[in-house]
């Protein structure tokens, strides 16, 4: 399947479905060095993966892996975190979602901690696996992500066959 032949299903551009969600950073969150706890940042990621995946699929969706998450920087105390999440590739019952995570200064710009890759299933009404409707790439950065997420998922293949 190429990003935009399918022909059984409605397909959607990734802007249709990416999803950004922001969050204050409160006590609650921090962990015992005074940083952001980092389970309750891969929460938030999973939660933005999910909801991107719904808004692309329609259906509910279940997370099946999580590629690349590394913290690249600590947040803090009254930081304000800007999750977005966006569709890189569907297969046939799967698709892989990608969530930056940002903070976000007083004046508007944004500094990257984290990137995060989803493998997210649509689930059908039987509860099983069912088809994800085609992604419609309209730019060169959206084909790359599309070329790399073919890339991404060889590798899972290869580690699942691995025994990973």
């Amino acid at each position: 399947m190429t990003p935009n032949d399918e022909k059984e299903f409605i397909s959607k551009k990734v802007s249709e479905s990416t999803t950004e969600q922001i969050h204050m950073i409160m006590y609650d969150h921090i962990n015992g060095i005074n940083r952001l706890f980092g389970g309750q940042l891969l929460a938030w990621i999973d939660e933005v993966a999910g909801i991107t995946a719904k808004r692309h699929c329609g259906r509910d969706v279940t997370t099946v892996a999580i590629d690349n998450l590394h913290f690249k920087s600590g947040v803090y105390l009254n930081d304000l975190l800007v999750l977005v999440g966006k569709v890189t590739h569907v297969g046939k019952t799967s698709l892989e979602v990608r969530v930056d995570s940002y903070i976000e200064n007083s004046d508007g710009t944004r500094r990257p901690i984290n990137r995060a890759y989803f493998v997210m299933v649509c689930m059908g009404d039987d509860d099983r696996p069912t088809r994800v409707p085609g992604l419609i790439v309209e730019n060169d950065g959206e084909r790359m992500e599309w070329e790399n997420a073919q890339k991404r998922r060889e590798l899972r293949l290869l580690r699942k066959k691995e025994g990973f």
